[in-house]
């Protein structure tokens, strides 16, 4: 059977449109939600949540390549490159080279997508990588380009790409393409676009490494693109908890040009993320608001407790804060730990649940709402 570029009609993909409809509509009326709350923050609230945002992106978006890095690092390199204080952390060069990229995203999300951009992210997310061929440009080697897996003497081939010497023809009709669907007479609407865009590009391979990474920040592109602003969607973060059934719908979408599944699974994803983000978006106006009722009567050791539980929303402290939790954190005495949690209760600023050691604390909040999922049952 033939791979998807093997098709005369490639690469014309088909979809049914219809099955996308109300999908997009979601996408839209809940963009213009969160947006809105995102303008509630203040300025320094933005910035301190942009920061977060991003390196939780950055990696996530390697995790799902199998690249585990420091988020601590990853976020004082996108502080730094923010013009944020930060700390002398060291990041290594897989962690700069990704912090990087995602802060370029971030600024130049609305620039014309070329040749130029797409090497310029490659050589930031692949510095140092002393085994490729070719940094910061399209693949040149003349065996096949293959997406495998299992042991390397029963390997499962799960896509082939296009061969390196039809690289430059397909990248400059890809660009071309972007380029198109980008003007307003021509767009596509938002979660077609982003699920085309990262479809196509991974259908050609163009580099030896990086692909995913690289298709995954064209999504968001072109998601920021459609709505005129950095669309802050926590699409990598959705994607790596579901990981396999990332891998296996790029996997059934190998070799057919109707990319309807691909792209309703694509568009859920989207919303799922978009769902996370409106709630993490909350979440911090409320700890703004929690804050400033609270202003003058916390102690450091409080501030710092609260602050990390605001960092494990919206799903929230995992197992709830025990007092061992807050000693660990703090360093606070069991004596103090419990003072501190007391005092905390009785500020309104936790609710407690249990007793003796199966007490537990969490954030006094109201609990979200959950989405009308209507629309996309059985999806």
């Amino acid at each position: 059977m033939k791979w998807v570029w093997q098709h005369s009609d490639w690469p014309n993909f088909t979809w049914d449109r219809s099955a996308l409809i109300p999908l997009e509509k979601r996408f839209l009326h809940e963009s213009g939600r969160r947006i809105g709350a995102w303008r509630q923050l203040t300025n320094e609230d933005q910035s301190e949540l942009r920061v977060k945002w991003l390196s939780g992106e950055a990696v996530e978006t390697s995790a799902i390549e199998g690249e585990i890095l420091d988020r601590e690092s990853v976020q004082a390199s996108i502080r730094r490159r923010f013009g944020l204080t930060t700390g002398k952390e060291t990041a290594s060069p897989e962690e700069e080279g990704v912090a990087e990229m995602m802060v370029a995203l971030f600024h130049e999300y609305d620039r014309p997508l070329n040749h130029e951009t797409l090497w310029r992210w490659h050589r930031m997310l692949m510095r140092d990588r002393t085994y490729l061929e070719v940094v910061g440009g399209y693949r040149r080697h003349p065996e096949p380009m293959q997406v495998v897996s299992g042991p390397d003497y029963k390997p499962k081939v799960h896509y082939e790409a296009p061969p390196s010497e039809r690289m430059t023809e397909e990248m400059e009709r890809f660009v071309a393409w972007y380029g198109q669907t980008a003007s307003i007479g021509d767009r596509l609407s938002s979660l077609t676009w982003a699920g085309t865009a990262h479809l196509y590009f991974v259908r050609i391979h163009p580099f030896e490494d990086g692909n995913g990474r690289i298709a995954r920040a064209l999504a968001e592109k072109a998601l920021a693109q459609s709505l005129g602003e950095p669309s802050l969607v926590a699409l990598s973060r959705t994607i790596a908890r579901r990981r396999k059934a990332y891998y296996d719908i790029l996997d059934e979408s190998s070799r057919s040009l109707d990319i309807t599944d691909w792209l309703r699974w694509f568009a859920n994803t989207v919303l799922d993320a978009q769902i996370w983000s409106e709630r993490r978006l909350t979440r911090s106006i409320q700890q703004t608001h929690l804050f400033n009722q609270l202003r003058g009567s916390l102690n450091l050791r409080q501030e710092k407790i609260l602050l990390r539980l605001f960092d494990a929303e919206p799903e929230g402290f995992e197992g709830g804060l025990s007092a061992q939790n807050y000693h660990r954190i703090t360093g606070a005495t069991a004596s103090t730990a419990t003072r501190d949690l007391s005092n905390l209760v009785d500020m309104g600023a936790l609710r407690r649940t249990g007793q003796r050691r199966h007490t537990r604390y969490w954030l006094n909040l109201p609990p979200f709402e959950e989405p009308n999922r209507q629309e996309t049952n059985g999806q």
